[in-house]
């Protein structure tokens, strides 16, 4: 019975483990990755910068959307977007970014691309942005 009850248990985790990833559909991404996405995007792809609006006035990607994370209503304004629609989400350095992925996360948003290291790998790697 032992030999039998194992291997199903460490089945069950797995499948739950692997069904876990596939839900949460939130995914760190490089600034390239992220570039070969918002270059060929799906029609309905949004570009969710995270950042202060001064912050995105100095220089953002190409059709951003700008919801400020340290706005009171940040968590409000979030949780009434298309949850079932891909975005790319991206800050100054990937902190605010990492906690906003978080929040989608819990929300139930279905496909996140958070861009690791935020708008400084982009710019680091040379990508163009609007408004510099």
């Amino acid at each position: 019975m032992r030999r039998i009850l194992l291997p199903l248990v460490i089945l069950g985790l797995v499948a739950t483990a692997c069904g876990t990833a596939t839900e949460t559909g939130v995914q760190t991404v490089t600034a390239q990755d992220a570039y070969a996405i918002t270059s060929a995007p799906p029609a309905d792809l949004v570009v969710l910068d995270v950042r202060t609006p001064v912050e995105f006035s100095e220089g953002h990607l190409a059709n951003a959307v700008n919801l400020d994370f340290n706005a009171p209503d940040f968590s409000a304004n979030l949780a009434k977007l298309d949850k079932t629609v891909p975005y790319v989400l991206y800050c100054h350095s990937g902190n605010r970014s990492a906690k906003a992925a978080e929040e989608m996360r819990t929300l139930g948003f279905t496909e996140v691309y958070e861009i690791d290291g935020g708008i400084l790998s982009w710019v680091d790697n040379g990508l163009p942005l609007v408004n510099p």
